[in-house]
């Protein structure tokens, strides 16, 4: 429980952290990975680069200040990240690092005083717990399906599924049972590339429904493996990965989920690689479900278009599934044969003129297709509780 003053003094940092968050933040990275170089065998060398992570986790520490009476409100952003922790293999031991360096970043960056430092040790101790027991939870849930930290497995099939994405067929090596999952999860992928001093861990939703006897992943090859991190390990798996490789893999993890309990109509909206947890939900839904499935999927044209084939083969079984396409910039030939539904982007008019409001919706894309997708949905008037979102990589602000 922490003391009244405590709480004063961390709520008074608010505007201090909203005005220099992220710095506190990129230093709190600079501290933690010189003092800890191991620990960027765990972390996303192209997140740190890109200054993805920094902001999340200043979004994160904001959060916690602005609730520091009432941390309960904070649990649904703590189950959030803790999936991502679980899945990449951060645990109980690493929160003092973090938590030390976090205040070497403060006092450097705020030049805070000692009251202040010591008001956020005492409120980062019980934060940390909370992530710590969220955390522990996961582990054990997944050692309970004979999954601890890391498994082997093969790649059985590869197969290009557009001129940028292709996927990977993955069964486990030592042949034992394959866990289930919920449709739109996602597992951690680990990479030894060699000439590399690190580690790589990259995240890659699962594309194919659970219940299966093999794992599928769809992976979009990012641009620059010598230039960028971000294109290292996409490029390592498109180039280097064939049939009877091995890759490792953390179990399935994350809070973006298809409901299906709902019995309302699902419309899962996708932005170019975005369609991989769609996909995944689809299949689910394509069988044993009543439930009305539109399907939409936005891409430049019908040579990155992925795994469309193999949705509109879905549909043409499924009564109660209707796919639905967007091209922004179709190729001549994708004009001649008329495969596509809309040109242009996504829009309201066009969103109004298929379905309606009263129904469940999912979306996942590059991130100004989400501000995009979740301003119009707002702006429809669909309930904030029916609309459901997941970021590739941490979180950001969707407004």
């Amino acid at each position: 429980m922490l003391s009244k003053k405590t709480i004063e003094i961390v709520k008074a940092t608010i505007p201090l952290l909203q005005e220099r968050g992220t710095d506190i933040t990129k230093r709190f990275y600079q501290i933690m990975f010189t003092e800890h170089p191991e620990l960027l065998n765990i972390f996303n060398h192209a997140n740190q680069k890109q200054g993805r992570q920094q902001q999340a986790l200043a979004s994160a520490v904001y959060a916690a200040a602005v609730h520091i009476e009432n941390l309960e409100a904070i649990v649904p952003v703590v189950k959030q990240i803790g999936h991502k922790h679980r899945s990449l293999g951060i645990k109980g031991e690493h929160y003092p690092i973090v938590g030390k360096c976090l205040l070497q970043a403060i006092k450097e960056v705020a030049n805070a005083p000692q009251e202040v430092l010591d008001a956020w040790a005492e409120a980062y101790g019980i934060i940390a717990d909370v992530f710590i027991q969220v955390e522990a939870d996961m582990y054990k849930e997944a050692e309970e399906k004979d999954w601890k930290d890391f498994r082997r497995f093969t790649v059985v099939k590869k197969v290009i599924e557009s001129s940028v994405i292709t996927s990977f067929y993955l069964k486990p090596e030592d042949g034992k049972e394959l866990s289930t999952f919920e449709p739109g999860q996602y597992v951690t992928v680990k990479v030894n590339i060699e000439g590399e001093q690190y580690t790589h861990n990259r995240q890659y939703s699962l594309s194919d429904a659970p219940g299966k006897d093999y794992y599928r992943i769809s992976v979009k090859r990012e641009s620059g493996m010598n230039e960028t991190p971000a294109g290292i390990v996409s490029n390592y798996l498109h180039n280097y990965v064939e049939e009877g490789s091995v890759l490792e893999l953390s179990a399935p993890a994350g809070d973006f989920v298809l409901n299906q309990e709902s019995k309302l109509p699902v419309v899962l909206i996708s932005g170019g690689v975005g369609i991989t947890p769609m996909m995944s939900m689809l299949r689910t839904l394509e069988y044993n479900s009543n439930r009305e499935v539109y399907f939409i999927h936005g891409a430049l044209n019908s040579e990155v278009h992925a795994l469309k084939a193999e949705a509109q083969e879905i549909a043409e079984k499924a009564e109660h599934v209707q796919v639905y396409t967007c091209y922004s910039q179709p190729t001549e030939e994708d004009r001649q044969n008329k495969n596509y539904d809309k040109e242009g982007f996504i829009d309201l008019a066009w969103l109004q003129s298929i379905t309606s409001n009263e129904a469940e919706f999912y979306f996942c894309g590059p991130i100004p297709f989400m501000k995009h997708m979740n301003g119009m949905l707002k702006e429809w008037g669909v309930a904030p509780e029916r609309i459901h979102f997941e970021f590739f990589g941490p979180a950001a602000s969707i407004e």
